[in-house]
């Protein structure tokens, strides 16, 4: 947060009114309003469950409702309708951008509403919003089933089924089918950085044809001593046994390229050691920019749009990541909001822990993006920052059906709508069109 009592007061003109929740008696004891709170207590409050540590605190909440149950929540927004001011809904507080924080509204933090429960006739797992891949996949194992949430294990469920609250309610229960559990085995091959072009139009390659029950990768990351990249072809496999396992992924080790520094097949894993990697690769405490796209089908040279990010990663931390969607990205998608896929899915993490290193930091990945956008179909939400880049994250005919749904359920744009530029997105939403924002990095 800002130093100072009088920042920790800030409020955007005209909106003074909207900016005062006084203590009184009637405001309930968990909500914690930022007039009315120990500055330290609040700034925890707003800011202490925001995974990246490279935050903008010029933005300040009036208040913080720490809900463990419905009624909370309810009450929450009744406070929020009879102040006039916006509601931001927090599940687990991972996304890059700090969604959850926004000026002059209240904060709904659902890390206390905790339930789950599973329904063996129907195989449907119910749960909360703030409960995590980790937690629900522990809780599923000894059912025999399994969700595939998000790759991170402390990825709240809101965030990672609505990116942040992208819905014009507030989500208290999901109510999910799940997945019988099936063993996983690895197979990883990792070459030198002069090898870049050669693995990565093999995994292109082989890709539309492997095992469907494969997730395919490819990564650039920094050697351990720093000096070098490392490109690495991750598949891997969910099989009920290993001999399953070798035999789908026997062609993928057959035509791999001469040269490996590393070579694994077929090695047992789990949940446990795939999260454990999770959070080695997305250390906890440090400063993150992320961003993405998926590249066009359409695009020449793949590998040559993006060798730039694969090969000059600018920190130790910072990885740059490739799925292979074909063919999933060739089949017809369900009535849903989620439309835009291609072939080639590509994301940049930088990492570093100096405040003093965002400038440099930020600013390569901008630099990367403005390249690589002119060769891409759009971006997927979850990895994007709308204050910098706004594209396409929808077909048109889906963005403006989210859009209308937005409108008819939340007129007055009550929950707060994509943080871009100038948070004025509004009952508006994003416009849903490629257009490079151009920003002084703070």
């Amino acid at each position: 947060m800002a130093d100072g009592d009088q920042s920790a007061k800030r409020v955007k003109p005209g909106m003074e009114d909207q900016g005062n929740i006084h203590a009184e008696a009637t405001t309930p004891s968990y909500i914690l309003t930022r007039d009315a709170t120990d500055r330290n207590t609040f700034n925890e409050a707003v800011w202490g469950r925001v995974f990246n540590h490279r935050r903008d605190t010029n933005r300040i909440p009036i208040a913080v409702a720490q809900a463990s149950c419905v009624a909370h929540v309810r009450e929450a927004v009744e406070l929020a309708n009879s102040k006039q001011c916006r509601v931001s809904v927090r599940s687990g507080g991972h996304s890059w951008a700090a969604w959850s924080v926004r000026q002059d509204a209240i904060l709904v933090d659902l890390a206390e509403l905790q339930h789950m429960a599973y329904d063996k006739k129907t195989k449907i797992v119910s749960c909360s919003p703030s409960a995590t891949g980790e937690q629900l996949n522990d809780f599923l194992k000894v059912e025999g089933r399994m969700f595939a949430g998000g790759h991170c294990p402390d990825v709240g469920l809101g965030g990672f089924l609505l990116q942040g609250g992208r819905f014009p309610a507030i989500v208290t229960s999901f109510h999910l089918l799940t997945r019988p559990f099936l063993q996983m085995y690895n197979c990883v091959y990792v070459y030198p950085q002069s090898m870049f072009r050669t693995v990565f139009q093999w995994v292109i390659d082989i890709c539309p044809t492997a095992d469907p029950e494969t997730e395919i990768v490819c990564l650039a990351k920094r050697t351990s001593d720093g000096n070098d990249i490392e490109i690495v072809a991750g598949f891997l496999s969910f099989k009920p046994s290993k001999e399953e396992a070798e035999k789908a992924m026997r062609r993928v080790h057959d035509s791999r390229p001469a040269g490996a520094k590393v070579e694994i097949f077929c090695e047992p894993t789990d949940f446990a050691c795939q999260y454990a990697g999770q959070r080695e690769e997305q250390p906890t405490g440090h400063r993150f920019c992320s961003e993405n796209a998926y590249i066009d089908n359409d695009a020449d040279d793949v590998p040559g749009v993006l060798e730039k990010a694969f090969t000059s990663l600018p920190t130790q931390k910072s990885f740059a990541l490739y799925f292979s969607m074909n063919p999933t990205s060739r089949r017809p998608l369900p009535d849903m909001a989620h439309s835009m896929q291609s072939d080639h899915y590509f994301a940049l993490y930088t990492i570093w822990d100096d405040a003093t290193d965002d400038a440099q930091c930020t600013g390569w990945v901008h630099d990367i993006m403005k390249d690589v956008q002119r060769h891409s179909a759009g971006s997927y939400m979850g990895d994007a920052d709308f204050q910098h880049r706004t594209t396409r994250f929808w077909s048109r005919e889906n963005g403006e059906r989210l859009r209308d749904v937005r409108r008819k359920w939340d007129p007055e744009g009550r929950i707060c709508g994509y943080l871009d530029a100038d948070d004025s997105s509004g009952v508006q939403g994003l416009k849903n069109e490629f257009e490079w924002v151009d920003k002084t990095d703070e």
